[in-house]
């Protein structure tokens, strides 16, 4: 695995951000950090915002967002245009969102999984390649909706 990661996390997700940009640095991927930089609160939809743009400016392959339930992350996330980001607690969700939906961010709950697990999702999210056919239609669908 190699490649170009934007990752980010709010307080709550600080400590499993950096175990997982080790997890990622170790398998070849260049990681680039938008913070949170400590435990110090912070709001996610700033640091969710800070990864997007970094995403957009291009030459990343995917986004990773983390903060306690992942929920947020994601839900500021998919308000940008272009972001299908896909909140995963387990290894199937995540190989389901590359497969089908071509997710482009990978959003995690700190507090819900641990970091054995955060690495297992990011590993299969990672390497599962979007399958195309019958679902390029929807994602097109998406795209209108975002257009409107």
């Amino acid at each position: 695995m190699k490649g170009k990661i934007v990752i980010g996390s709010d307080h709550a997700g600080f400590l499993l951000k950096e175990k997982l940009k080790r997890f990622l640095a170790e398998r070849g991927f260049e990681v680039e950090d938008v913070g949170a930089f400590s435990s110090d609160p912070v709001d996610y939809p700033d640091i969710c915002e800070s990864a997007v743009r970094k995403y957009e400016e291009g030459g990343y392959d995917f986004g990773i967002l983390i903060c306690g339930t992942g929920i947020g992350m994601s839900v500021a996330a998919n308000k940008f245009r272009g972001i299908r980001a896909a909140l995963c607690a387990d290894p199937l969700t995540a190989r389901l969102s590359r497969q089908h939906n071509d997710a482009n961010f990978l959003c995690l709950g700190a507090r819900i999984i641990g970091e054995e697990l955060a690495r297992e999702i990011v590993r299969v999210f990672l390497e599962t390649p979007f399958e195309g056919g019958r679902h390029i239609p929807r994602l097109e669908k998406i795209k209108a909706l975002e257009e409107r």
